[in-house]
């Protein structure tokens, strides 16, 4: 009888955690899915797949403004990466373009609400050399939430960190005042 319940509980304590695990990697995968979604979508100018991602009462805060509710989002993102129009001359066989990469995500999930942070930088081509160059760097700091099984953005807050709304240091990814470090001795 012993051997039984401490088999029972064996069993149970090594599956519990496995399916907590599980979930976790879903939700993670999921999040990240959702975030390279977005990006290729904004750099092909697929405004509908932008808009797949957000949350109906969204908002968007970046260099540009703060935007809420997905009409206002999709008015605003609507002329922005590859949704800009393009004149491309007749016969012509490529163009030139801008790229965004998302890295570095760090995402915590409680239930059916999730934080993210994540590094991004955009390389374009978009220049007199038709060079490849490092064209801007920031970071995202998200809100998720799961609506109907999918996760969706509800605010997201996109800081170009070579422009306006760049700033001297990010409480928010772990970084310290550089004023309060004393210099070496």
């Amino acid at each position: 009888m012993k051997k039984t319940i401490v088999g029972i509980f064996a069993v149970f304590s090594a599956v519990i955690p496995v399916q907590i695990l599980a979930g976790y990697a879903d939700d993670r995968s999921e999040i990240e899915n959702l975030s390279n979604k977005y990006m290729v979508a904004v750099d092909s100018g697929d405004i509908e797949t932008v808009m797949s991602t957000w949350a109906d009462d969204g908002e968007l805060i970046w260099v540009f403004g703060h935007e809420h509710g997905k009409d206002a989002i999709r008015k605003a993102m609507s002329g922005f990466g590859g949704g800009r129009y393009e004149e491309i001359p007749e016969g012509a066989t490529s163009r030139l373009r801008t790229r965004h990469q998302i890295i570095n995500h760090v995402i915590d999930v409680e239930g059916d609400t999730a934080t993210t942070t994540a590094y991004w930088f955009a390389m374009t081509n978009r220049n007199p050399g038709e060079e490849l160059k490092l064209l801007y760097f920031g970071h995202y700091e998200d809100v998720l939430e799961r609506i109907d099984g999918e996760w969706k953005f509800k605010v997201r807050k996109i800081f170009n960190e070579g422009r306006d709304n760049k700033e001297l240091w990010y409480p928010e990814l772990g970084e310290i005042d550089p004023r309060t470090r004393k210099p070496p001795q």
